[in-house]
C-alpha cells in the first residue's frame, strides 16, 4: 500500500524472517547467470507494492504504487511502469496515468496506490487504490478503480464507475478499500480481493468484463492484521498471500508476508497449523520475513513463473541503513526486490524459507533453448508439414503443423500463447504427446497412451489469447491454460506417461488458423525440497535461568521496579501495567538479566488471558532482549483491537527521535511459548534477534530478526504492561538460557 501513517491503529503490529541462507536448485536455460537486489536500482531508488506481467511482446513490465522514482525528485509518478527483457534489468517506460488523468469519480488530490495488472478478454486491465474521491469530504475514502489498455504499457481509460466503491466504516470514516488483487477461477468466474487493517482483507465476484463487483463481498482475512493481498492457485489449493504489520515505519519496519489456503476462492483460508486467517486469534503461515540482512519490510508481494517453470515472488522492502527517499520520515524507500518462491510440503516460503537475498543468486529463467518470438518474418529454424504459416507483427498464424528443428525431452517445460482464430483445435506436439485447445476441452493424449481432458469453462473464449503450459516431470505430464500464467489457470490436466518425453517440438492448428506467439521449451526447473534448519535449542544454561522456585533470583534487576509483580508457587506473577516503552513516555516496568556471551536462546512461558474479540489496547506480556529505554526488541502476546497476536516489536534512536515498529511471529494461545534467538555476526559483530513463538512448546513458529549495533550489550527480560482495563495478570513460569 501507499505511505499511509496508520497511527494508533497499527502502531504495534509486525511479521517474520528466517536467517540462514538456502542453496538454490541450478537454473534452467540461458541468460544472466546472476542477480542482485534491489533489481529496482537501474531506474528508481523507490518502486513500492510492484506486480509484474509479461506482455504480449515477451517483455516482462512492472507496475508499482505512485511515488517519485529517485531521491530529490519530489514529483509523484502516477503509477510507474518498467520493462525488462530478463526480469533483471529494468528500464522506466512511462506513467500509465497523465498528470491530470482521474477517473470522473476521483477527487482532484488522489493518488493511485498497489496496482494489479491482468488480462481480462483481448485487453489489460489495471485495478488501482484510488486514495480520496468525491463521495465525502474524508479525504481518505478511498475506492477501488480499474482502467483498461490494448497494451501493457497503454494507454490506459479509467472505466466510469469504482470496482469496489468507498464503504463507510462503523467506527467512523471509511474502511481502508485498499491493495486490490484479481483472481480468475477455473470455473471463469473471477474475483477481486482488496482491504486493508480497517476492514480486513475482503473477496468479491466481479462481471465478466472485470469491472465491476457484484454480489456480497466475503471477508477472509482478520481486520487490523493483514492487507495487501494476492491469491494463486497450486496443486488444486487457493493460496491467500498477505501481508501483515506496518509497511512504512522507517529503519524499524517489520512488513512480511504470511498465507493461509483454501479449497475455494472464497475460504476459509487456514495456515499450516490449521488456524483461520480471519479469526481473531488470526494464523498465517510465514513465506518471507527480514532475515538480518540489509532488508527489513519485506511486504506487498506479486507473483510470477519464468520459462523453466520457477516460481518467483516480487515485492518491496526497506533497506535499513537507508530507508527514507529524501529526508527522515518522509516517504519510506521501499525498491523493487525479487526472489526464488519455493513450494516445500505444500506450502510457499523464499528461497527454502531463508528469506531475502542480499547478495548475488542465480537469475530466472527468461530465454530458453527453443525460445520464438516470431519477431522476423522468416522461419528459421522451423519446418513445415502439412498447412500453410505466415508471421506478421510479430505473431505466427497457419494451420496444420509447423516442426521446430531443436530437439526436446527429458524433463521440460514447453509454453507458447495461443488463439483460436478459426481452428477447432490447437496446441502443442512433444514427440509422442500432444496438448490441445479444443472442442470446449483441455486435453492431452499420449500416442498409443492414455488421453486425458477437463473442459474449459463455459465464458472462455478461444479466440482470446491465453497461455498454454505444459510440464513434464519423468512420466507426469501437467497442462495448464491460463490468462497470463499469474497462478490462476483456467483448466488444469495431468497425464502420466508410458514413454518419455523425446523428439521436437510441434505447433498445430486442426480445422482451421492457429495463432501462436512467445513459444519456449527448456529444461525443468529442479524444485527445493527442504526447507532451512530453524535456530537450533542446545543445553539448558542453568547458571543462567531461573524457575521462579525460590523467590526471585539476585541476578535479576529492575528498570521501574513493579512491588506488586512476585514469585509465588514456582511462577512469576506480573499484573499488567498501564504503562509502555513506546515513544518517550517510558513509564514501563522492565525485569533484567544479564545474558551469555555468543549464541544462545532465550525461553519463556507466558500465560496470559487477554479472551478474544474485544479491545483491549495494548494489554501484553513476554521477552524482551534490551539496551536502554529507546532501543530495545520486545517478543509479546498482544491485544491489538480486536486481534490477538505475537508482535516482535523493535525500538531505536533515528534522527534524534525513537521510531517503532514490528513484525508477527505465530498465533498465541492463552498460554504461549516464547523464543530469542540471538546470534553475533562474524562479519560485522551485531547482535541478531530472531523471534520464535509456539501455542504448546513443542511445534514452533519462527520469525523475523532485529538487529542490534556491535557496541551495544543487550540484556534479557520480562515486561508486562499496555494498559490494566480491565485487569489481567501476566504468568511467567520461567526464563530459561540454552546454549
Amino acid at each position: 500500500m501507499g505511505n499511509l501513517h496508520r497511527g494508533g491503529v497499527l502502531a504495534a503490529v509486525l511479521g517474520l524472517v528466517l536467517a540462514t541462507t538456502a542453496s538454490p536448485p541450478a537454473a534452467a536455460g540461458s541468460g544472466p547467470d546472476r542477480y542482485h537486489n534491489p533489481v529496482s536500482a537501474g531506474f528508481a531508488d523507490t518502486f513500492a507494492d510492484p506486480v509484474v506481467i509479461r506482455g504480449d511482446d515477451g517483455l516482462w513490465y512492472a507496475y508499482g504504487t505512485s511515488d517519485p522514482l529517485r531521491e530529490g525528485e519530489k514529483q509523484a509518478h502516477r503509477v510507474p511502469t518498467a520493462r525488462s527483457a530478463d526480469l533483471v534489468d529494468w528500464t522506466y517506460v512511462g506513467d500509465a496515468f497523465a498528470p491530470d488523468q482521474r477517473p470522473s469519480w476521483a477527487a482532484p488530490g488522489a493518488a493511485f496506490w498497489a496496482p494489479d495488472v491482468r488480462r481480462v478478454g483481448d485487453h489489460w486491465v489495471m485495478y488501482v487504490t484510488v486514495t480520496d474521491t468525491g463521495v465525502s469530504a474524508d479525504t481518505f475514502d478511498t475506492a477501488i478503480g480499474a482502467a483498461t489498455a490494448p497494451t501493457p504499457t497503454g494507454p490506459w481509460t479509467f472505466a466510469d464507475q469504482p470496482v469496489v466503491a468507498p464503504r463507510p466504516g462503523g467506527g467512523g470514516g471509511y474502511l481502508w478499500t485498499i491493495d486490490p488483487s484479481q483472481f480468475t477461477d477455473v470455473d471463469g468466474r473471477t474475483y477481486l480481493y482488496f482491504g486493508s487493517y480497517y476492514g480486513g482483507v475482503s473477496v468479491t465476484e466481479l462481471t465478466a468484463d472485470g469491472l465491476r463487483a457484484v454480489g456480497a463481498p466475503t471477508l477472509v482475512a482478520v481486520d487490523n492484521k493483514f492487507e495487501g493481498s494476492y491469491v494463486l492457485r497450486h496443486d488444486d489449493w487457493y493460496y491467500l498471500f498477505a501481508s501483515t504489520a506496518n509497511c512504512c515505519a522507517g529503519p524499524a519496519t517489520g512488513y512480511s508476508v504470511q498465507v493461509g489456503r483454501s479449497r475455494g476462492p472464497r475460504g476459509p483460508f487456514v495456515d499450516r497449523d490449521g488456524l483461520r486467517l480471519d479469526a481473531s486469534r488470526a494464523g498465517g503461515t510465514p513465506v518471507l520475513t527480514q532475515n538480518g540482512n540489509r532488508w527489513i519490510g519485506t511486504g506487498h508481494n506479486g507473483f510470477l513463473t519464468d520459462l523453466s517453470g520457477q516460481d518467483w515472488i516480487v515485492y518491496h522492502a526497506i533497506d535499513r541503513a537507508d530507508p527514507y527517499l529524501d529526508e527522515p520520515f518522509g516517504i519510506n524507500e521501499r525498491p523493487m526486490l525479487l526472489d526464488r518462491l519455493d513450494w516445500i510440503d505444500g506450502w510457499p516460503t523464499v528461497n527454502a524459507g531463508a528469506g531475502p537475498s542480499e547478495q548475488p543468486r542465480p537469475a530466472p529463467v527468461t530465454t530458453a533453448r527453443l525460445d520464438e518470438r516470431f519477431d522476423s518474418p522468416a522461419l528459421i529454424g522451423w519446418r513445415a508439414g502439412d498447412g500453410a504459416w505466415q508471421v506478421a507483427d510479430g505473431r505466427l498464424t497457419g494451420t496444420g503443423a509447423l516442426t521446430s528443428r531443436t530437439a526436446v525431452g527429458g524433463d521440460l517445460r514447453a509454453e507458447a500463447d495461443l488463439r483460436l482464430t478459426g481452428a477447432d483445435a490447437a496446441g502443442l506436439r512433444l514427440g509422442r504427446v500432444e496438448v490441445q485447445v479444443g472442442g470446449g476441452q483441455l486435453t492431452a493424449r499420449e500416442a498409443g497412451g492414455a488421453t486425458a481432458s477437463v473442459p474449459l469453462p463455459a465464458g472462455v473464449d478461444p479466440a482470446d489469447r491465453h497461455n498454454l503450459a505444459v510440464e513434464v516431470r519423468g512420466a507426469q505430464l501437467v497442462a495448464e491454460l491460463s490468462p497470463a500464467r499469474l497462478g490462476d489457470q483456467l483448466a488444469v490436466v495431468a497425464l502420466r506417461l508410458t514413454h518419455p518425453v523425446a523428439g521436437p517440438l510441434t505447433l498445430v492448428a486442426e480445422g482451421g488458423t492457429g495463432e501462436f506467439d512467445n513459444v519456449s521449451a527448456t529444461r525443468l526447473c529442479r524444485p527445493a525440497r527442504h526447507a532451512v534448519a530453524p535456530p537450533g535449542v542446545g543445553p539448558l544454561l542453568t547458571g543462567w535461568s531461573d524457575e521462579f522456585d525460590d523467590g526471585l533470583d539476585p541476578a535479576w534487576q529492575w528498570i521501574r521496579r513493579n512491588p506488586a509483580a512476585t514469585v509465588t508457587d514456582g511462577a512469576l506473577r506480573w499484573p499488567v501495567e498501564s504503562t509502555d516503552l513506546v515513544g518517550t513516555g517510558n513509564t514501563a516496568g522492565v525485569l533484567l538479566r544479564d545474558a551469555p556471551t555468543g549464541d544462545y536462546v532465550a525461553e519463556t512461558k507466558v500465560t496470559l488471558d487477554l479472551g478474544e474479540g474485544t479491545v483491549r489496547n495494548y494489554q501484553q506480556a513476554g521477552l524482551v532482549a534490551y539496551v536502554d529505554d529507546d532501543r530495545f526488541a520486545r517478543l509479546s502476546q498482544v491485544a491489538i483491537w480486536n486481534t490477538r497476536q505475537v508482535e516482535y516489536g523493535y525500538e531505536l534512536p533515528f534522527a534524534g527521535h525513537p521510531v517503532y515498529g514490528g513484525s508477527i511471529v505465530g498465533t498465541p494461545a492463552t498460554t504461549t511459548w516464547l523464543r530469542l534467538a540471538h546470534h553475533v555476526d562474524p562479519a560485522t559483530g551485531q547482535h541478531e534477534f530472531r523471534a520464535g513463538s509456539s501455542r504448546d512448546g513443542t511445534h514452533w513458529t519462527w520469525g523475523g530478526v532485529w538487529t542490534f549495533p556491535a557496541d551495544t550489550t543487550p540484556r534479557i527480560g520480562l515486561v508486562a504492561h499496555g494498559g490494566a482495563n480491565p485487569p489481567v495478570t501476566a504468568e511467567f513460569d520461567y526464563l530459561r538460557f540454552h546454549r
